[in-house]
């Protein structure tokens, strides 16, 4: 039976701990889903018992302009599923579209100039804590406990969300669970009908993958063994547990990812695959990872470093290359041992509330929060029954893919909250039920088990939310990708060791030293809710 919660624990001592929901809350169940109502109708629908003539409040909350809104759907800014939600929801809702790839910029520009949205999100925690910082943000915690009841409830059950949602022992943000298919991400695809043409096994180590590309480069030298579509780097740091942005935890000190002597193995791992030309030599700059597509689709690709779905990929490889065979791969051990590679944290969307909203318009994007986690996500993430989909075996299964495409899926971030969290034996009742659709999807089945199978390495559960360690990191990112391109692309230039030696030289020059000595005080005030 399908389950539309993913329900834990309450756990009210956490809740009393950190002074955010008092031990009185309400304990009324989230109501289930149900499929009366999910359609867009124009009916007004009001669940929680306001006076109907009464006037709706009225918000505004960002979204990410992804550019995929048909011109015949309409914008981000009016569409069927907008005007649906202002005909169901018990609050009118006014969409403010920022671009996706520069997000962040767009709101603090909304933010300086008075006119950001009064809900502004993301899925970074860091910038949440960037602006609880600045005070463009408030705390909500209060609020929650006063006008909420479905999501009140629903954080209850779930109460190991807090301490993402927390910021100074106050409550800056409202966010639900990520189903699985969210906390997979990153993953490693290979061509077996390649392997098995050459009797190849799948590589299980580093060494193994150097022997198995080297083959396939000699096999057919105008093939690319490994193409990178957006994740390459990150995948190599983190099979060498160095992930550049992460802290890890080293005999008690938290130490940098970027200043590791693992960092530097994992630059000389690239660096070899670079100069033996098993990795495109184009990747640096393929910055939209075009390229990289391209080779994959064409066949000319044998290992992809990507993501745990690639649907577009597998579409287009099997109509330009239909013998090929797709299928997951698990990461590589080093001498540092296996990984998983990354996993997205629990916590799904950050929703914040703007520093000017006031007291009455809180309560009324509480209400529209509180309507959404509810069961009214599912339309938004699936479309309408019997139009998008239907259940089958309690699972909704889309009835075409390519108006699935074009209608419903531009809408999915509209529902900022959900209970959203499929398993992975649904995937090939999910998908269209074209031979193409159905092939891919047996695939995800796997890739979702593969990319989870082994866990990512994570030694706290968040990055310390310090403003001086941010304005540090914006300063060294792109120092330490200057040096990293150097070592991995200049051949004899500069060392991986005098790589590594130049970027620990930059860290100090800018205070890192300084910065991680307020890591570690960090760390030592807040390791118990990490």
């Amino acid at each position: 039976m399908m389950q539309w919660k993913k329900t834990g624990a309450v756990l009210a001592t956490v809740i009393m701990l950190l002074s955010i929901l008092a031990a009185c809350s309400s304990n009324k169940e989230t109501p289930k889903p149900s499929n009366e109502g999910v359609k867009p109708t124009g009916e007004q629908t009001d669940n929680k018992g306001n006076e109907p003539n009464k006037p709706k409040g009225k918000i505004s909350i960002s979204v990410f302009d992804r550019g995929w809104v048909a011109a015949d759907e309409g914008t981000y800014e009016s569409n069927r599923w907008t005007k649906w939600i202002n005909e169901n929801s018990p609050t009118e809702v006014e969409i403010i579209p920022v671009p996706r790839n520069e997000a962040q910029s767009k709101l603090n520009a909304l933010i300086a100039s008075g006119e950001a949205p009064d809900l502004i999100w993301e899925y970074d925690r860091n910038y949440m804590t960037q602006l609880a910082a600045q005070g463009a943000i408030q705390p909500i915690g209060e609020y929650i406990e006063k006008y909420s009841t479905s999501y009140k409830a629903y954080l209850e059950k779930n109460a190991d969300l807090l301490p993402y949602l927390t910021v100074d022992n106050k409550v800056y943000a409202i966010a639900s669970k990520r189903g699985v298919d969210a906390i997979a991400n990153h993953a490693m695809w290979v061509r077996q009908d390649i392997l098995d043409r050459l009797q190849l096994k799948a590589p299980t180590t580093v060494e193994e993958l150097f022997e198995v590309a080297r083959k396939i480069k000699e096999d057919d030298p105008t093939m690319t063994p490994i193409a990178f579509n957006g994740n390459g780097n990150p995948i190599m740091r983190t099979l060498f547990q160095a992930v550049s942005d992460q802290w890890y935890l080293e005999e008690g000190k938290l130490v940098n990812g970027r200043t590791l002597d693992r960092h530097r193995d994992s630059l000389a791992f690239q660096k070899q695959l670079f100069d033996e030309g098993l990795i495109d030599k184009e990747y640096i700059t393929d910055n939209n990872f075009e390229r990289a597509n391209q080779l994959w689709v064409t066949g000319k690709a044998a290992i992809m470093f990507g993501a745990w779905d690639m649907p577009n990929q597998f579409r287009d490889l099997m109509a330009n290359v239909p013998d090929a065979k797709m299928v997951p791969l698990e990461p590589f051990a080093t001498q540092y041992g296996k990984t998983g590679l990354y996993q997205e944290t629990p916590a799904n969307i950050y929703v914040m509330f703007n520093s000017e909203m006031s007291e009455e318009k809180i309560k009324d994007a509480i209400a529209y929060l509180d309507w959404m986690i509810e069961d009214n996500w599912l339309p938004l993430k699936k479309g309408n029954e019997n139009e998008h989909y239907k259940l089958v075996e309690g699972v909704p299964q889309t009835l075409d893919s390519e108006q699935f495409r074009k209608e419903v899926l531009y809408a999915f971030e509209y529902a900022v909250v959900h209970q959203w969290s499929p398993e992975a034996s649904w995937f090939p009742i999910l998908a269209a039920q074209d031979d193409v659709a159905q092939a891919y999807a047996k695939q995800q089945s796997v890739s979702i088990e593969t990319a989870l199978k082994n866990n990512f390495r994570r030694d706290i559960a968040y990055n310390p939310d310090l403003p001086e360690l941010s304005q540090l990191i914006a300063t060294f990112k792109p120092i330490a990708e200057q040096i990293e391109t150097k070592v991995v692309t200049g051949g004899s230039a500069m060392t991986p060791q005098q790589g590594i030696d130049e970027i620990r030289k930059e860290w100090k020059r800018l205070g890192g030293e300084n910065i991680e000595s307020m890591v570690q005080e960090w760390y030592e005030a807040n390791k118990g809710n990490l």
